[in-house]
């Protein structure tokens, strides 16, 4: 059974950071792409950020780059998002999410239950 738990969401202020896991099982973890998106509340999935499955490629949108880093590590099972210079507009449920295959165009199949992070002075 494929599973992702993401950890490390909580209350931060502007311009502060946060270090966000997911923990993966349940699946091969380095034969799969994976990303991070976000809902913030009242709207709609955003994309955040994504990793090819070894690692190397990593791709973001307009709203994170230079702010945030995802990596992953392979052996164990683990991908993370490392939040920088958070502002009010970042609040919302960050999910972890596993695509089909090694490409991170394709179909992501499952994701987490995510975590909570709030940004606010």
């Amino acid at each position: 059974e494929v599973q992702l738990v993401e950890s490390g969401g909580g209350l931060v202020q502007p311009g502060g950071s946060l270090r966000l896991s997911c923990a993966a099982s349940g699946f091969t973890f380095s034969r799969f792409a994976m990303r991070w998106v976000r809902q913030a509340p009242g709207k709609g999935l955003e994309w955040v950020s994504r990793i090819s499955n070894g690692g190397g490629i990593t791709s973001y949108a307009d709203s994170a780059k230079g702010r945030f880093t995802i990596s992953r590590d392979n052996a164990k099972g683990m991908l993370y998002l490392q939040m920088n210079n958070l502002n009010i507009e970042d609040t919302a449920v960050y999910y972890c999410a596993k695509a089909k295959s090694s490409s991170w165009f394709d179909e992501y199949d499952y994701r987490g239950q995510g975590t909570q992070v709030i940004v606010s002075s």
